[in-house]
């Protein structure tokens, strides 16, 4: 009945995703290659259930 005030959650994730890239550009032109590194691994793990969700939804 009030399905509507449910959270996606494929959509939460991909605002996280794009978070994530966003801080990981911040650090690569700031000159911190390796937390860049980071934030780029957590980006791809977050890309990963991602592509896991969409395709148990699918």
């Amino acid at each position: 009945m009030f399905s509507f005030f449910k959270k996606d959650p494929l959509a939460k994730l991909q605002k996280q995703y794009d978070q994530l890239l966003l801080e990981a550009r911040d650090l690569q032109r700031g000159g911190d290659i390796k937390g860049f590194s980071k934030k780029m691994a957590e980006a791809e793990a977050v890309a990963v259930e991602i592509e896991q969700l969409s395709k148990s939804g699918a």
